[in-house]
């Protein structure tokens, strides 16, 4: 797992830098067929060492025998479409700004809850996600049964999992709060039981046990929140994989616009009639403090419910942003 460059070939490419993607799983196997097709386009048909069969694009040269490497296809039955919203709700009205278009994905479904107690998994592949910034394993259960979950880091190919009141504290194992050892890194940490992961579920995060008393367990965030849960909710032990991902650049407007965000235009860039700091001659510094167009403050100003009812499970707040200090 790396950040690769390359030569900069154009204005993009010399900024820009992608994930190696060396952690993701290839299929080996050997062409045994190459069949054309009405439109001019060859394949190959591929027979792959784990017993599967697939296709890939006839390469230059390529003949019956070849060796060659591919990445697996996701599980069709883990998969659906995921439906695009361009920040719309239910009335076409915009709530979320400065998002459209994108790549078309399929959504991959991940079990969060990890409730299949007391049956032996075993990591088939890691793949990537593109809905999310961790990679995900495909697991295979004894009885057949194929799940995806979040990949941590150090789990294989090959790896065995449980999840219960039975399981182990090792990497990739599932296990209530109560059962995991004091000071362990863990991840996908459920805040209701039976809910399923909420917290710590980004590439390189992990939260941190670090007390238990009665029926409560306490946890440090990746944020630095203290925070209280009860210790019949389940977390998964060790650390999300990908921990490169934050050093990647993406080097050009274009990468975002794949990822379905437009440009952000500032307030002070409008007009009166479009945003509250808009208007005035020439450069202005808006007027006011800085906000949003429905007036919210956007440096410093509290968002968070004053009776939000969580509000007392937590211990210790987070430290506030550079611009809340002072």
């Amino acid at each position: 797992m790396g950040i690769r460059q390359y030569n900069p070939t154009t204005p993009g490419r010399r900024g820009g830098s992608v994930s190696d993607f060396a952690e993701l799983s290839l299929l080996e196997g050997s062409v045994v067929e190459i069949v054309e097709r009405p439109n001019g386009k060859p394949y190959a048909v591929v027979n792959y060492d784990n017993g599967s069969q697939g296709r890939v694009k006839v390469r230059p040269n390529m003949k019956v025998g070849d060796k060659v490497n591919s990445r697996p296809k996701p599980e069709k039955t883990l998969l659906q479409p995921a439906k695009k919203t361009g920040g719309r709700n239910n009335q076409g009205v915009i709530t979320s700004r400065f998002r459209g278009g994108g790549a078309k994905r399929m959504y991959r479904i991940i079990d969060f809850k990890r409730r299949k107690d007391g049956v032996w998994g075993t990591v088939m592949t890691i793949e990537y996600d593109p809905n999310r910034t961790a990679r995900i394993a495909l697991v295979q259960y004894e009885d057949g049964e194929k799940t995806y979950i979040l990949a941590p880091e150090g789990l294989k190919v090959g790896d065995r999992l449980m999840s219960g009141e039975e399981a182990e504290p090792r990497v990739g194992n599932c296990m209530p709060l109560r059962k995991v050892p004091l000071g362990m890194s863990i991840h996908n940490v459920e805040m209701q039981p039976g809910h399923g992961g909420q917290l710590s579920r980004s590439a390189g995060t992990a939260a941190t046990l670090s007390a238990r008393e009665g029926k409560w367990a306490q946890l440090t965030l990746p944020s630095g929140e203290v925070r209280r849960i009860s210790s019949e909710c389940r977390a998964t032990i060790g650390t999300i994989g990908n921990a490169e991902h934050m050093n990647v650049s993406l080097g050009k407007a274009g990468r975002k616009r794949h990822m379905g965000r437009k440009p952000h235009n500032r307030g002070t860039s409008m007009n009166p009639v479009d945003h509250p700091m808009g208007g005035g001659e020439g450069r202005t510094a808006g007027g006011r403090h800085p906000c949003s167009p429905s007036g919210v403050l956007s440096k410093g100003g509290k968002t968070r419910a004053k009776r939000k009812p969580s509000n007392a499970a937590i211990v210790r707040r987070r430290k506030p942003g550079r611009h809340q200090q002072g």
